[in-house]
Order: C-alpha cells, then structure tokens, then sequence
C-alpha cells in the first residue's frame, strides 16, 4: 500500500504493474466465474403484479409541517508529526417548515432569498469524537474517552431539555402508562462479562448506574464501546454514530411534541436521511424505535419516512424506472412494496427461505416509489414487525399513501431524486474536504497547542 512521507523525501506509492498477479491467479479467476450479480431488468417483468400499488392523488393532505435530519462528519489529522492521531468533527441539522410554504413557493415565478428563508429554520448540533492516538486527559483509555464523549453530548441541555432524557424515555418506554422497569445492555463496557440489566430505578440523576464499583452511562446502550480498537482506533464507528443521532434527534422532536401537543402529530411528518434502521454495533436500538412507533400509530399518529440517496435499493430503483427495451417496469404513479422473496432475489445477496431482510436493525419495510414527475425514491415506513416483509400488505404500511404524497411535492431539482427538506439541511451541515476539512484541521491543531 502507498505511504505518505513525513520528510522532503517522497511518498512510497505502489507498484505499477502488481495488479498481473492478481489477473493471472488461479483462485482468483475461478472466484469470480461462481459470482451472482443482480438480474437485469426484463428478468423481473413476472415481479410487479401482487406488490404494485398506484397513488391516490385526489386525498386530503393533512401533513401542515415537515422536519428532516441530515449529518454529516469528517476526520483530520490532529499532529503533522503523528498523523496517525484523529479526530472526527460531526454536525448535524434539523430542518423545519411548512409545506404552505414550499407550495406557494412553487406558485412564484421567481424565487427571491427572503422567499427561501421561510422554508428553513435550522438547529444544528456540533459533535468532535478522538479516533486515533487521542484520548480525554481525564480517561483512560481510548474506549473510554468516546464513551464519555457520547455522554456529554448527550447530557448537553438544548432549550431546556437534554437528549438523554429522549434516550431515557426511549428505551425504558415511558410514554406508555406502565414504563418498562429494566433494559438489557448485551455487554458490560467495563468488563468481559456478558450482559448487565439496567435496572430504571437504579438510575441516577445524572443518568448513570453504579456497578460493581464502575460507572455505566445510559449511553453505553449504543454498545459502540464493542467496536473500538485500542490499536486501530474507532473508525469504524462513524457511520454509526451518525445514523444513530440523526435518528434520536427525530425522537427528540417526536418526544416534545408528544408531550406538548400530541394532536400536532397529525400534521407533521418527519423525515431521515437514509432508510429507518440501526447498523453495526447499535442495530439493537431498532426495538425501542419499533416499540415507539408501533404505539404512537396504534394511539396516536406518526407519519415518518427514511429516504435512502445511494446504495443497492437506489440501483435497483433506477433500474425498474427508467426504460429498458421500451418497457417501464414501475409505471409513474406507482409504487411498489418490496417482499423478502423479491428483495433476495433481485436486489441483494441472500436465501429468503432461511435469511429475513432487516429482522435484525430494521423498524420500517422498503417501498420504491416512481413519481407522475419521473422521481424515483427509496422509502422506509415504519411496520409493525419484521415478519411484514415476508408478505408485504397495504394496510401495515400505516399513512404510506400521504406520506408518499407529500414526497411528490418536496422534488428538488438540485440533485438526482432529492427531496428538499434533505437537500436543504445537507446544504447546511455538510463539511466538505475543502475548505470545511483544511480549516477543522487547523483549528483541532491550534486548540491542541493552546492547551499544551
């Protein structure tokens, strides 16, 4: 592999011509030749016949307000000496409007900038996480020091209320009248043990439990402290460090309004950036969001979505759409659920006589969906269990007709397929490699000296 030089002298790059041992391999070649990819499209004509439904456009819409979540990170080099040392910067944004707005936005021949600034009110949440080669001066270890890091992020009070007193009412589910009164946490963070019980009672004011003389953080639930390497650093939680806050920020708002107002939750729809489920280490979190879901929409309303921008759903989604030997397999107008047996068969690797899609780190089943406008989009819609998708049926897709609906009407044209609510609050949180990346860089460095 290629290695960067610390000195005048310049970086080792690879070796130009090593790919012709991989070429001329044996095992190799022989791997590749047993490979299943993906069908082509005619191959699926026989699919979209149980599953297919057609929008409804003539309904009352009764979404008044839209709130999507987006966030983003990036990792710089905190020490030129040791660039080994990291440091990932997060930020995260809710977006709000009104869908008045947007629809008398579009009624406008021209679109002024005060016009634009009706249709974001922005919070954003900032968050820095050590890598590698960092840790807290007041920890320990590595491990430690991210699981402090989370912690404080979420004790950190925002207009008078804390999201750790989101995750609290979350997991022990205390928006029912008889809360849950233990969570089982499937690995201690300070041991080797297997499983501890949390115990709500035993839950301190600071949202901690004392255990055998260790302090356990309510946080550690996200079990990410399983995923960090000493050596190799934590990496590889970042992407599930965001899915996971962008998600509990959606809770954050679901809980206040539930609390405040919970008729308001007839109007607002809310929206994530990528499909309704946990990955990695925190995919256990899609039971108390299943367990919230199920009961806002049995006793109350929730109208949520996930809405996926790349990924093998995407592919297959563009593929069905767009024409192929003049046949359109998902006609404009049309949307279609996508079963177990479909899923495997088409989209994804997998046996769907053994194997079920998402029973594992989803809360929502998988719709694709072909606008009147030629908008193709990859939704999540809450579910009430993982066996929906062996035989997906309309009614267990609660509020998909005007959830679908108001997708139709948030087109954005700046990007493939995006939807505005989603474009916008990328536009304002996103950090990108220059110069956002270059300046964090700087900073991390001189915060560092300053201290030091």
């Amino acid at each position: 592999m290629a290695i960067r030089s610390r000195s005048p002298k310049p970086d080792e790059w690879a070796a130009k011509t090593n790919h012709t041992h991989i070429i001329q391999d044996t095992f190799v070649q022989n791997f590749l030749a047993k490979c299943d990819f993906p069908p082509a499209a005619i191959d699926l004509i026989d699919s979209f016949s149980e599953f297919t439904h057609t929008l409804s456009n003539d309904m009352k819409n009764p979404i008044k307000h839209l709130l999507a979540v987006d966030g983003g990170y990036t990792i710089v080099e905190v020490k030129k000496q040791f660039p080994s040392s990291q440091i990932a910067f997060f930020q995260f944004g809710a977006v709000l409007f009104l869908v008045k707005d947007l629809e008398d936005l579009s009624e406008k021949p021209f679109i002024f900038p005060e016009d634009m600034n009706k249709l974001h009110d922005l919070q954003r949440f900032k968050l820095a996480l050590p890598i590698r080669n960092v840790k807290s001066k007041s920890q320990d270890s590595l491990k430690n020091s991210i699981r402090k890091v989370i912690y404080d992020f979420f004790m950190e009070k925002r207009d008078g209320h804390s999201f750790m007193e989101t995750l609290e009412w979350l997991i022990f589910e205390k928006y029912k009248d008889e809360p849950k009164d233990e969570y089982v946490l499937g690995s201690d963070p300070n041991g080797d043990g297997g499983s501890i019980r949390l115990v709500r009672n035993d839950i301190k004011n600071d949202f901690t439990f004392e255990m055998a003389g260790e302090t356990i953080y309510l946080t550690d639930v996200f079990r990410l402290h399983e995923a960090i390497d000493e050596d190799q650093g934590a990496a590889g939680i970042l992407g599930y460090v965001t899915r996971l806050i962008e998600q509990l920020i959606l809770v954050h708002f679901i809980k206040s309004i539930f609390q405040l107002q919970p008729s308001l939750l007839n109007e607002f729809l809310f929206i994530a950036d990528g499909p309704l489920s946990f990955s990695g280490q925190t995919a256990n979190m899609h039971k108390p969001m299943r367990e919230l879901t199920n009961y806002l929409q049995s006793k109350r309303n929730l109208f949520l979505v996930g809405i996926e921008k790349s990924g093998a759903f995407v592919d297959h989604a563009q593929q069905i759409c767009l024409p192929n030997d003049d046949k359109t397999l998902l006609k404009k107008g049309d949307f279609i659920l996508l079963s177990n047996q479909y899923i495997y068969k088409y989209i994804v690797p997998g046996n769907p006589e053994t194997m079920r899609y998402g029973s594992t780190a989803y809360y929502g089943g998988k719709v694709i969906f072909h606008s009147a406008d030629s908008q193709i989009l990859v939704l999540t819609v809450p579910v009430p269990n993982s066996r929906v998708v062996i035989n997906p049926k309309l009614d267990q897709y609660k509020n998909i007709n005007e959830i679908i609906l108001n997708m139709q009407k948030l087109r954005c044209a700046m990007y493939d397929d995006a939807i505005i609510p989603v474009a916008l609050a990328n536009k304002l949180v996103s950090l990108a490699n220059h110069p956002s990346k270059v300046l964090l860089e700087k900073f991390a460095k001189a915060q560092i000296n300053s201290k030091n």
